[in-house]
């Protein structure tokens, strides 16, 4: 009976991680599907997993849409391919006629050829886009004015502020925008209670109310300290190593000091205190201006002790955000290999498929909005890696039409395969190597 719980940690961990990998799959290959069918080109066979086959239908085009036994990947077959790699199948073109042929991956113009493999890392991106704007369109865009909303459950002893107050002052500094706040708390020596000017009901009084940036617990990160010692949003850290703590910072502070050495917790959650125990893990952080940050961390991040208000955001404000998160990712994916390859950074930040199924399950863990959102980040990297000029990836075979257009005709068969060994052996290399990272870095 104690195995039970272990595994059905691990049972919900490998459905959250097949989940996220089949959402993600199915967008990148019908992508290459749908703009290949828009190109002319005929696909035979649209899988989501590998090996023996589980459902399947053929359509009225002549497609069969199938669902494998193995399903950590999938594949679009196009008429005139050997394999699911896009392999050229000699004798099934040679049996073509010139109209026909035209429907194969290998017999179409180059420019359908070339946008049908784009595609699917494309729509990878687009995929990312959605996802962040829905979001904002949903959750909206705080509000400029410092205009209290809806109020985080806190302890009973801890002081706070009214739905709908207008602060007007944090400790007689002036301020008029949630920015502001934040920028005050940051100076304002920690403390139980701070005075806080508001006006409510029409009427401008003073009110003592909790310390602006409390340690309350806005998110978990995946596979961090404090996932692992069981916080959960909405904890509120009162004391460290028994020393009470009144504002984020001195647990930020606390953590630092540590660097590594376990630290004791005492957590209100829900009406009821608890202790946990967790040693902070050194992390390499992206920074918005680029590079990273190394610094000790527990996983968790902080925020006001109440909700400000928020005001809805236009589609064209919500797609402008998604881009600029999707181009976030990238960025910080780009820099961070980079900066593995020159030992700027620890390689262990690169994840294999154990370390992206933990991920998986502890976002899930968390709730939907946090499983949907680590979809979005996912696809955003696997539309990137896809792009890597490797060969047996979808970068390499644009390398190769990119060649195509150059020199007006392509590689030879030779070559092509000789390429697609040196790619394929890469690529397992890598897996490899991000699977050791899962299995030995701490």
């Amino acid at each position: 009976m104690e195995f039970i719980p272990q595994f059905g940690s691990i049972a919900f961990t490998l459905a959250a991680f097949v989940a996220a990998l089949s959402i993600i799959v199915a967008v990148h290959e019908y992508g290459h599907y749908i703009v290949g069918r828009w190109s002319g080109i005929h696909a035979e066979v649209f899988s989501i997993g590998f090996g023996p086959v589980l459902l399947s239908r053929t359509d009225r085009r002549g497609t069969r849409w199938q669902i494998a036994a193995l399903p950590f990947g999938g594949y679009v077959k196009f008429l005139g391919d050997a394999d699911a790699a896009s392999g050229k199948d000699g004798a099934a073109l040679d049996a073509l006629d010139v109209e026909e042929r035209r429907r194969s991956m290998h017999g179409a113009p180059l420019w359908a050829r070339s946008a049908t493999v784009a595609a699917g890392p494309i729509f990878n991106f687009i995929m990312s886009i959605l996802i962040f704007a829905l979001f904002l369109a949903f959750t909206g865009r705080t509000a400029d004015e410092p205009l209290v909303g809806a109020q985080a459950p806190l302890p009973a002893d801890v002081q706070q502020l009214k739905a709908g107050d207008l602060i007007l002052a944090v400790a007689g500094q002036e301020v008029s925008a949630f920015n502001e706040i934040v920028e005050v708390a940051e100076e304002l020596p920690p403390q139980p209670t701070v005075t806080y000017t508001v006006e409510r009901d029409g009427a401008v009084i003073e009110t003592e109310a909790a310390f602006p940036l409390i340690p309350l617990v806005q998110s978990v990160a995946p596979q961090s300290a404090a996932i692992s010692a069981g916080l959960e949003e909405g904890d509120v850290i009162r004391a460290v190593d028994g020393a009470p703590i009144y504002a984020f910072r001195q647990l930020r502070e606390a953590v630092a000091e540590a660097e590594g050495a376990p630290l004791t917790l005492t957590i209100w959650r829900a009406g009821e205190t608890m202790e946990v125990t967790l040693s902070p893990r050194r992390t390499d952080l992206p920074l918005p201006e680029g590079g990273f940050e190394t610094r000790w961390l527990i996983g968790v991040t902080g925020g006001l002790s109440f909700e400000p208000v928020r005001q809805a955001v236009g589609p064209g404000a919500a797609l402008m955000y998604g881009a600029e998160q999707t181009l976030f990712v990238v960025q910080s994916s780009l820099s961070g290999l980079w900066h593995m390859i020159t030992g700027a950074i620890s390689s262990c930040n690169l994840q294999g498929p154990i370390g992206i199924a933990e991920t998986s399950g502890a976002a899930a863990s968390q709730g939907i909005d946090n499983f949907i959102w680590f979809v979005a980040v996912l696809s955003t990297a696997v539309g990137l890696l896809n792009l890597f000029p490797i060969p047996v990836l979808d970068g390499g075979h644009l390398v190769f039409h990119a060649y195509e257009a150059v020199t007006g005709k392509p590689p030879s068969e030779k070559a092509l395969r000789l390429f697609m060994t040196i790619g394929l052996t890469l690529l397992l290399s890598l897996m490899l190597f991000a699977l050791t990272n899962d299995i030995f870095c701490p």
